[in-house]
């Protein structure tokens, strides 16, 4: 069998179809394997999640159906054994992140790629898939979605699975910042600051985190995990967020704030900080509202409440984490093999799953690669 591309689904794919015996050719268009997680890694590489198992699941929204039952087969606790089991050592961060101790990705691949080595797989690079075939040998089909093109990563296949008439969901840009139109004198003082401990709204949803403001636009955890919220506002002709600069307050308690730190000769950027406001978020006011906030306790509390940033776009998906859209539910049986293409399977970000980052990601990928790569050799990843 073949496996083709060699990000983490299909190096997952490879190794569940060599345990049993199968023959195995691992491609890749790239000179090299592992590319994906070796970039993925560079700042930490985040395997997967420790939560509740039923909350993990919920990350995954409306493609929680294509995932679901591989990640029950191979779940966070099994991945943390695989990884062990490579000399990673893993180990849970505060806010439940899972990383090996390493961090880096390096030793994990080199250990991977012995592993596969040592099972039988047989590696060949520099070769593109380059459209279905009607050969019997059994494929799993791993590469990826839009957003990684520097290792392959580029949604080229979407054109042979639309020529085979296979439904897919267009590819859009996923954990990716937005573009925000600042004004030079806030970028001059305020490229790549934090904004900390605030929570951001888009579309009736709100999370708390630290978005960073970059030249473009916001960047970080919040923004990414809004994108689904982010895309349908931008869809619907209503391309705003809101700001929450002081959300353990309420607007009641954070405009008596405001009232009793006053003093009558204080000047504006005093006030603020009188009050407890970084100094980015009072840059976040001025340029909300053209440098002219409101000197009122009450309107100024309001605003600082729900601060209003009009979007221009998402990211470019060439600069996303990750992308969403991909073949859809019904178009793959439960172990992902196609409908329309028997014995050929899909696998990772392919598949029309969405998730945000925090290890999702990658555990996704893994799951439903072992599991195509298991069904693929003859057998189911339970």
């Amino acid at each position: 069998m073949v496996v083709v591309g060699a990000g983490p689904a299909g190096l997952m794919a490879a190794e569940a179809a060599a345990t049993v015996g199968a023959r195995v050719t691992l491609r890749d268009q790239r000179r090299s394997f592992g590319r994906v997680l070796l970039l993925a890694g560079r700042s930490g590489l985040n395997l997967t999640h420790d939560e509740p198992l039923e909350q993990l699941l919920g990350r995954y929204s409306d493609g929680r159906e294509l995932v679901e039952p591989a990640i029950r087969a191979f779940p966070p606790s099994a991945v943390r054994t695989w990884a062990d089991e490579l000399g990673a050592d893993t180990f849970v961060g505060s806010s439940g992140r899972v990383f090996p101790a390493a961090m880096r990705a390096t030793a994990l691949v080199r250990a991977w790629l012995a592993r596969l080595t040592e099972l039988g797989v047989r590696f060949e690079s520099g070769t593109p898939w380059t459209g279905f075939d009607d050969t019997s040998e059994r494929t799993v089909l791993a590469l990826g979605g839009a957003s990684w093109p520097l290792v392959g990563g580029d949604g080229s296949w979407v054109t042979a699975f639309a020529a085979s008439d296979i439904a897919v969901d267009p590819l859009v840009a996923s954990n990716a910042g937005v573009d925000v139109e600042w004004s030079a004198a806030l970028l001059e003082r305020f490229e790549g600051t934090p904004l900390k401990n605030v929570a951001v709204s888009v579309g009736g949803r709100t999370v708390r985190g630290e978005p960073t403001i970059t030249a473009s636009g916001l960047e970080g955890g919040p923004i990414y995990a809004l994108n689904p919220q982010i895309r349908v506002a931008l869809a619907g002709g209503q391309p705003w967020l809101e700001i929450d600069l002081q959300p353990d307050f309420t607007e009641a308690g954070l405009a008596q704030r405001f009232a009793d730190r006053r003093r009558p000769k204080d000047s504006l950027a005093t006030w603020f900080r009188r009050v407890g406001l970084q100094p980015v978020a009072v840059a976040i006011i001025r340029e909300a509202t053209g440098n002219q906030p409101p000197t009122n306790p009450g309107d100024l509390a309001a605003l600082a409440k729900a601060v209003p940033l009009p979007l221009q776009c998402l990211a470019s998906i060439r600069r996303a984490i990750s992308s969403a859209g991909g073949v859809v539910a019904g178009e793959v049986d439960e172990s992902g093999m196609l409908h329309r293409r028997p014995g050929t399977w899909v696998a990772g970000e392919m598949l029309a799953w969405d998730a945000p980052t925090g290890g999702y990601l990658i555990q996704a990928c893994l799951s439903t690669g072992r599991r195509a790569g298991a069904a693929a050799a003859g057998l189911r990843a339970g």
